[in-house]
């Protein structure tokens, strides 16, 4: 069953419940898959890595925008952020922790025989192939700092 599919079929559910919020999350996570089917150049079917893709842009602009709302005080429109990004997190992979990040980028920096923050950016590239939708890209970067200096 495609992410599409299990969506559709999870907006069922979330309507027979009369979850408002679960219903929300899953229409703007609809949204953004028809989107980017339709898209010039697309050829109508996603593939696993654009959707993880989707759902990681997803989940990175809730979690900045609930950021936003707790910084201006408005703790009403973060917990709806909160409350959507739990909802999208459910579709994507698995979160990598940290411990497990560093070995992998260790990996990555032994590979390409990066030794200096100058390589930062050849690192980079293939942790961001390698790690897409199972860790955050800032996570990355830092880690990749960290190990570079």
């Amino acid at each position: 069953m495609t992410l599409k599919e299990t969506i559709e079929s999870d907006i069922k559910k979330a309507m027979l419940a009369k979850d408002k919020d679960r219903l929300r999350a899953l229409r703007a996570i609809k949204a953004s898959i028809l989107l980017a089917e339709t898209e010039k150049g697309a050829d109508g079917e996603l593939s696993q890595e654009k959707e993880i893709s989707i759902l990681t842009k997803a989940a990175k602009q809730r979690r900045e925008s609930a950021d936003i709302f707790t910084q201006q005080g408005r703790p009403e429109l973060a917990k709806a952020e909160v409350d959507e990004l739990k909802v999208i997190e459910e579709y994507l992979p698995k979160q990598l922790t940290e411990e497990e990040v560093k070995v992998i980028l260790a990996k990555i920096i032994e590979q390409v025989g990066a030794s200096t923050p100058k390589d930062m950016g050849k690192v980079m590239g293939v942790a961001s192939k390698e790690l897409a939708g199972k860790a955050d890209g800032k996570m990355i970067s830092t880690i990749v700092k960290k190990l570079l200096t």
